[in-house]
């Protein structure tokens, strides 16, 4: 038999929204710091990429995603 583990009134750290929105935008920043990095062989290129990839991937997916 499952039992909750939870205390009655908790709520979860995150919400189901924020964390797809942060998952996708960690994915979109790994796929921006491997091409990245594929293409130019430079890891400090390949960070800043990872960086600007997920921040605009954050964006992006907050404003599609309702």
């Amino acid at each position: 038999m499952v039992q909750n583990i939870q205390q009655p009134g908790t709520r979860p750290l995150l919400g189901l929204r924020s964390a797809i929105v942060l998952l996708l935008g960690v994915l979109t920043g790994i796929g921006a710091g491997v091409l990245t990095y594929l293409a130019q062989r430079s890891l400090p290129a390949a960070a800043l990429a990872a960086g600007a990839g997920f921040g605009a991937g954050v964006l992006f997916f907050h404003n599609i995603i309702d």
